[in-house]
């Protein structure tokens, strides 16, 4: 996956504020969380807030500047 060394960096670079979970979509164990998010295309990322509410998701490229922002915006 192209997004994968950006994730491992922003993982690396906020590990104290960022969980990263990595969602296999072929597995059919994970078929309820793909519903419950409406999962469409891969890779999709979501931005959850602390308490689990979603701020944003895009489909493909991930920008890790937004991601920042947006931790930043918690804060």
């Amino acid at each position: 996956m192209a997004a994968k060394p950006i994730v491992d960096g922003l993982e690396r670079e906020f590990q104290d504020e960022l969980r990263v979970l990595r969602i296999n979509v072929l597995d059919q164990a994970n078929n309820d969380l793909l519903k419950e998010y409406g999962f469409l295309y891969t890779p999709t990322f979501i931005f959850l807030d602390g308490e689990g509410d979603e701020e944003w998701r895009i489909t493909g490229a991930i920008d890790p500047e937004r991601v920042r922002q947006s931790l930043d915006a918690l804060k």
